[in-house]
């Protein structure tokens, strides 16, 4: 099935955890995530963790159609979640839903992180992509003709470049260097 970038919608939810139960809380979003992973239409879950001793957590899952992430967010499975980690909350389960692709860096609730970072970020991963994809595509380009136009291929490199910054790359990469990138 191929996903439409206009159809994927965001769910946005931001939990205070107490001090005494940052472990607890850990274990309950390994659980929950993996939960989430099994219903259809999952594209991915990020994790922004508190850059601070505030103890605000912000989780970002995709869904590729607001009917699946619907299905998710009504059923009893993440009912059941919620129920059991609410005691070691302050404030409850806080979410919001966001259609298209709203963000790479910076959910609502999270200090944006300095803009150098995220050139330095965005530059290391685009970089890259600027020899390998045209390199690989070299040999579609060689044989159709048609597709050998400057214009044509320029749009397909960049086409390929963008969906693999959007949907493969910065997704991990911005996961991965959450802690730099917040702090």
């Amino acid at each position: 099935m191929s996903v439409n970038p206009d159809d994927i919608v965001t769910f946005i939810i931001q939990h205070k955890v107490r001090p005494a139960h940052r472990g607890q809380y850990e274990d309950w979003l390994r659980d929950v995530g993996r939960e989430a992973e099994r219903y259809p239409g999952h594209l991915g879950t990020n994790v922004v963790r508190p850059p601070d001793d505030n103890g605000q957590y912000t989780i970002i899952i995709r869904f590729d159609c607001y009917d699946r992430l619907r299905a998710w967010v009504e059923s009893d499975t993440r009912r059941e979640y919620i129920r059991r980690v609410e005691p070691i909350l302050d404030g409850g389960d806080r979410i919001e839903i966001k259609s298209g692709l709203d963000f790479w860096f910076t959910p609502p609730g999270v200090r944006a992180p300095n803009r150098f970072k995220q050139f330095l970020i965005t530059f290391s991963a685009i970089y890259p992509l600027t020899l390998l994809v045209p390199a690989g595509l070299a040999p579609l380009f060689e044989a159709v003709p048609l597709l050998d136009n400057l214009f044509i291929s320029r749009l397909l490199v960049a086409g390929v470049i963008v969906w693999l910054m959007v949907y493969v790359v910065m997704p991990r990469y911005t996961r991965t260097v959450a802690a730099w990138l917040y702090r």
